[in-house]
């Protein structure tokens, strides 16, 4: 059995995330139809990180499962299907492996980025979140230090029933200045709980506005209580950055 391992970027704007929904158009629904358009078979497609409506993807990894039917040569694996997808999603590397591959379960670590701006661009509005009250900057690359750790983080996650596993071992997590107005937000762990990356955005966001302090995160992270997490921040300005294997 040989697998495809695709590496995919993708503007998640006018998709409701990766994963096939019923009577909504998602990323896997659309690679899965261009597949099927260039093979004439389908093919189960899995992806390292299944992105929520709105997120996009400068990295995303997938793996795909084929079979002796699979006929393309390996040098026009890339165009072929890149040209049955829309413009909002490329495939930008294409690698035949000859031994089974997992996205999601050989991934050891993902990273993802999110933007934040405070100066309103047009331009940029599907890309950045753009925060119109004011903040303390220091105070939000200080708070981004109190989640490098390997702890249950229950209480920054939305619930999910197959997240059997709420205990993260994040090894990043810094804010950087991209200019005097915009920021970026650097995390990687070796996996992330459901809204996990948008709730320490604005779980950060609530100690940079004054409304949380340190002891008060740190607390409510022991608590495992999802009743103390902040509101979650929009996911316009997050993109699956890469993954690691």
């Amino acid at each position: 059995m040989r697998t495809l391992k695709l590496i995919i970027q993708y503007d998640g704007t006018n998709y409701s995330g990766w994963q096939i929904q019923k009577n909504s158009c998602t990323i896997q629904e659309v690679l899965e139809i261009a597949i099927f358009a260039t093979t004439g078979s389908y093919y189960n497609t899995i992806a390292a990180g299944r992105t929520d409506a709105g997120v996009h993807a400068f990295g995303q990894v997938v793996s795909v499962a084929i079979d002796d039917n699979f006929k393309i040569p390996e040098k026009r694996i890339l165009y072929s299907f890149n040209s049955k997808l829309p413009k909002d999603i490329r495939i930008i590397e294409c690698d035949v492996l000859d031994h089974p591959f997992h996205a999601r379960f050989d991934a050891k670590n993902r990273e993802y980025v999110y933007f934040l701006s405070n100066k309103y661009d047009i331009f940029s509005r599907n890309y950045t979140t753009f925060i119109k009250f004011p903040f303390d900057k220091q105070a939000l690359i200080e708070s981004a230090k109190v989640f490098m750790r390997k702890d249950d983080f229950t209480s920054f996650s939305k619930y999910n029933p197959d997240n059997v596993n709420p205990v993260c071992d994040i090894t990043l997590s810094q804010w950087e200045h991209l200019d005097d107005n915009k920021m970026i937000y650097k995390v990687r762990a070796n996996h992330f709980l459901y809204g996990m990356v948008r709730s320490l955005v604005g779980v950060m966001l609530d100690v940079a506005k004054g409304k949380r302090s340190i002891e008060n995160v740190m607390e409510s992270l022991a608590q495992k209580d999802r009743n103390l997490n902040s509101p979650l921040v929009k996911p316009n300005g997050l993109f699956l950055n890469k993954v690691i294997y």
